[in-house]
């Protein structure tokens, strides 16, 4: 009897990447919180104290990190996201599916970029 192609992970199997993605989402939180605290966060390090020319240094270096910082937030929070619409695929069972080819997306990259919608075949001739 020839083998059935799976056409979507069973529930135990769900399961085992809904873990993986709470862990990642946890972190991830974790790291935009971060982010954000040091965009907002008027650190009492300050330069009041200190010469004028060293104060308009300061600044212009604290103007790039919170920039950069910025940056930074805004694609952990669309990872984020990501990670989110991933668990609402894991609820609906659609999750794992390739979303231009229908095929299931291997675990070996699912375990890897838990968020994936594409196949690797599909991702690289995205590429090019």
């Amino acid at each position: 009897m020839a083998e059935v192609e799976k056409t979507r992970y069973s529930d135990e199997e769900l399961l085992e990447f809904k873990a993986i993605i709470l862990d990642k989402l946890e972190k991830a939180k974790a790291d935009y919180d971060l982010l954000r605290s040091t965009i907002t966060h008027t650190s009492s390090n300050d330069t009041e104290d200190t010469s004028p020319t060293f104060k308009v240094l300061e600044e212009g270096a604290a103007t790039l990190s919170k920039e950069e910082s910025g940056r930074l937030a805004q694609r952990q929070l669309k990872f984020i996201q990501h990670l989110e619409a991933a668990l609402v695929r894991i609820e609906n069972k659609t999750y794992g599916i390739c979303r231009e080819t229908g095929k299931l997306i291997p675990k070996e990259r699912l375990k890897i970029v838990p968020h994936a919608t594409l196949c690797i075949e599909v991702k690289e001739n995205e590429r090019r």
